[in-house]
């Protein structure tokens, strides 16, 4: 959604096709990128040694080693204070590029799963949100307490996506953002406007400044996808 001032040179060809391949279904290995199993909450994401070894070799060590950081990062932040975790999370992952979703995957709106986002190296707002958010979940984060939240940035009047964490389900939000570093209380965060938030549990409305649950997430198509696509990967 929103096109930060960072660089968005194009990806290798060898890259750009085999993407091409994720998204069009034609080969059964290049699928294997689409998910990592993710286990019962509190367990991090399983990447097998098939998904390391395929990665490796078709998108090289640079990617290979973001996926063992990856791995390094839940051991090190599954049991840390929450503060921690959020710091940690928030961090790895705004380490990568946003590109747009025509740019990055040829599709005006694409919601990439984490292991998507590293191997590549890129995503939009709404690949740094999902990452996060799957990521403190398999830490162990309650579902209550984070909502994916759909904003309004206003100093640069384009659609947004964050992370948001709540200590209480009344209390003031916590913001993670790939926008910026810090993670900030929403009241701090004036340049954003709450449009709608979700979570596995539910959708929430944002009109009037009241979080109004109005339905379960599945009203998303896209999250319906992405969880879709979850799901298969811990099929035989």
């Amino acid at each position: 959604m929103i096109l930060a001032s960072q660089d968005r040179a194009s990806l290798p060809a060898a890259t750009t096709s085999a993407l091409r391949l994720l998204l069009n279904g034609r080969s059964w290995l290049c699928a294997i990128l689409l998910t990592a199993t993710l286990g019962s909450v509190g367990n991090a994401f399983e990447l097998t040694d098939t998904l390391m070894s395929y990665v490796r070799a078709e998108f090289g060590d640079e990617a290979y080693q973001r996926l063992q950081n990856y791995q390094r990062l839940q051991l090190l932040a599954s049991r840390a204070p929450i503060d921690r975790q959020l710091r940690l999370v928030n961090s790895f992952f705004n380490q990568s590029r946003f590109v747009s979703d025509i740019e990055h995957w040829g599709e005006e709106d694409y919601w990439a799963t984490p292991v998507e986002l590293l191997t590549t190296n890129a995503g939009d707002c709404e690949d740094f949100s999902i990452a996060k958010y799957q990521t403190l979940r398999s830490m162990g984060v309650p579902d209550e307490q984070l909502r994916i939240v759909y904003v309004k940035a206003l100093e640069l009047n384009q659609a947004h996506m964050v992370l948001a964490w709540y200590s209480r389900p009344d209390a003031d939000p916590l913001i993670l953002d790939n926008l910026i570093n810090d993670i900030k209380y929403a009241s701090q965060r004036t340049d954003l406007k709450p449009v709608y938030s979700f979570n596995g549990s539910g959708l929430w409305s944002s009109k009037a400044g009241k979080n109004k649950r109005i339905g379960e997430a599945d009203k998303l198509s896209r999250w319906r996808e992405l969880n879709q696509r979850m799901q298969q990967s811990e099929q035989p």
